[in-house]
């Protein structure tokens, strides 16, 4: 069943849209929790670009769930906490691991087709930080079948209205009366197809927007990965946790004409070997696993190695195993590699670290609940202590479909107390004009993500902190004054987010004094016996009515 709208004649940007449930972002969490309700609401589900835009898409390694009698969701649960380096939330790590089977079933059930072995099992392989070989994956594009299968159904559903090309301005608030504190009522959107902003209006709102790893300038995230979500719930008082926490992934493709494609963990699950530019094996010298030790560890080693060599890479090296053995478990890394000249069953591979994940985001429970009432945030947006200070391989998408049925059944709880949302005021452009100074928005989106590479890295200081807290001050009164004053873009949107979500990592990573994880600083390089969130509250925090507590 369709969302109603109403449009009027001569003014578009006063397009308004109402559903029980709006949904923005549609990968694996959004499209999830999406399935979930609209057998009994109306659903609008929103996407940035194209609905396969988003990073579940190109997602390689596969899903953490325990399926093998040899393993135990005991090993799980201490595996992520040991690779969170102290600041999992137990209760999370617990709840999401002990659900996983449950989510599988369910996204078999849609249709989902996982690899499986010649005895007709699901095949599972192992990934740096997990002990057993849990790894539930469709050969090494195991996002890419999630997402086919999801889009599916969504396309599909009488009761789903799906909005590709829609990103979100801000967030749309008002009175409740109950408590006379605010509440989530919809959203802002700008319709990229026609050029304009219209009003989004729900019961409940839902953040499934993904990531920032954007704000860096090498990344193996798509385009869309600006924190939209992160930045418009800080906008209205939610408070953010964690942001501090940026994870490199190891091992992304270093050649020039590629846009940091990512070498998927599975390799080194399998026994790919990392070398220096003269062959040697530097992992050993560095943890007991090798290859196979947490991501954060294997990416400063890389980083250490380069700086200390002088080097622009270092090697991926899988030649040891049969080329039947490569093109059955890795054909999409192969065929990419194949495009520049690389054939990994003979050729070592080039690779470099790039901003990979976010693992602090929007603060919730385990509900998804945020601090503004009827606002919801999962995935990669969110801030469950699921992850701590490192995110362990394949537990994200794991967690994308755990939080997105568990915040569908919270909203399935109390959607009918909700009443229906008042009439948003119309989004008013009278007194903004069309740019011819976009070069503004290119020359600070490049500043932005290179100073962020440089002093906000995989290693920091706090001199390099310093200097990244005074330009990113000066960049954002810069966006602000453009955002006054023009008509909005993708681009301004983009930019305004990234600049704040970079002034929240900047500020989170000022805050930890030690290093820790994914935080990792050289004037403070011990670990501290105590193990605490960063917490960052917003000034209008005291308007919210929900109160999001950790143990």
């Amino acid at each position: 069943m369709p969302g109603s709208s109403n449009e009027t004649a001569n003014q578009p940007m006063n397009k308004r849209y109402t559903h029980d449930v709006l949904v923005i972002g549609s990968g694996a969490a959004g499209a999830s929790l999406a399935l979930r309700l609209a057998n009994n609401y109306r659903v609008a589900v929103l996407s940035k670009g194209p609905l396969r835009s988003g990073s579940t898409w190109y997602a390689q390694g596969g899903v953490a769930v325990v399926l093998d009698d040899e393993d135990s969701m005991e090993s799980h649960v201490q595996d992520t906490l040991v690779a969170g380096g102290g600041l999992c939330h137990e209760d999370a790590v617990r709840f999401t691991v002990e659900n996983g089977p449950t989510v599988i079933n369910w996204l078999v059930e849609m249709g989902m087709d996982f690899t499986r072995d010649e005895t007709g099992e699901f095949h599972l392989t192992r990934e740096g930080g997990h002990s057993h070989r849990r790894i539930l994956h469709t050969a090494d594009a195991t996002g890419k079948a999630v997402s086919t299968t999801l889009i599916e159904k969504l396309i599909s559903h009488p009761n789903i209205e799906i909005f590709e090309d829609h990103i979100i301005v801000d967030l749309i608030t008002q009175s409740d009366h109950n408590s006379r504190k605010l509440r989530c009522s919809g959203a802002y959107v700008l319709d990229r197809n026609h050029d304009h902003v219209c009003a989004f209006e729900a019961r409940c709102v839902v953040l499934a927007t993904g990531g920032a790893s954007k704000v860096y300038l090498y990344t193996s995230s798509p385009d869309g990965a600006t924190g939209d979500g992160i930045a418009a719930a800080w906008r209205k008082g939610c408070r953010i946790a964690n942001m501090e926490f940026n994870q490199f992934h190891p091992t992304c493709l270093f050649h020039p004409q590629s846009r940091a494609f990512l070498l998927t963990e599975a390799l080194r699950g399998e026994g790919a070997y990392l070398r220096l530019p003269n062959g040697e094996r530097f992992m050993p010298r560095f943890h007991e696993r090798a290859e196979l030790a947490p991501r954060d560890i294997v990416a400063r080693a890389i980083d250490h190695e380069m700086k200390r060599l002088g080097s622009d890479c270092v090697y991926l090296d899988i030649t040891h195993k049969s080329p039947e053995f490569i093109a059955s478990h890795f054909p999409t890394v192969m065929e990419e590699c194949l495009q520049y000249g690389i054939d990994i069953t003979r050729d070592q591979v080039p690779v470099v670290p790039a901003a990979h994940y976010t693992c602090g985001g929007v603060l919730t429970d385990l509900n998804g609940r945020t601090d503004l009432k009827n606002l919801y945030a999962i995935g990669e947006t969110a801030s469950t202590g699921l992850h701590g200070a490192n995110r362990m391989a394949s537990n994200s998408l794991l967690e994308c479909l755990v939080f997105g049925w568990s915040a569908a059944e919270h909203i399935r709880q109390v959607i009918d107390t909700i009443p229906a949302p008042e009439q948003a005021q119309p989004w008013d452009e009278s007194r903004v004009t069309h740019s011819d100074e976009d070069v503004v928005i290119s020359h600070n989106w490049d500043e932005l993500r290179r100073f962020m590479w440089d002093y906000v890295g995989i290693v920091r200081t706090g001199k390099r902190l310093e200097r990244a807290e005074h330009r990113i001050k000066m960049l954002i009164r810069e966006i602000n004054e453009y955002y006054r004053n023009y008509k909005i873009s993708r681009d301004l949107i983009e930019l305004r987010n990234l600049a704040l979500v970079a002034q929240l990592i900047i500020r989170s990573a000022q805050q930890r004094k030690e290093s820790r994880g994914l935080h990792y600083t050289l004037d403070h390089p011990d670990l501290s016996p105590i193990a605490q969130d960063t917490i960052l509250v917003p000034i209008n925090y005291a308007d919210q009515d929900i109160i999001v507590s950790r143990p």
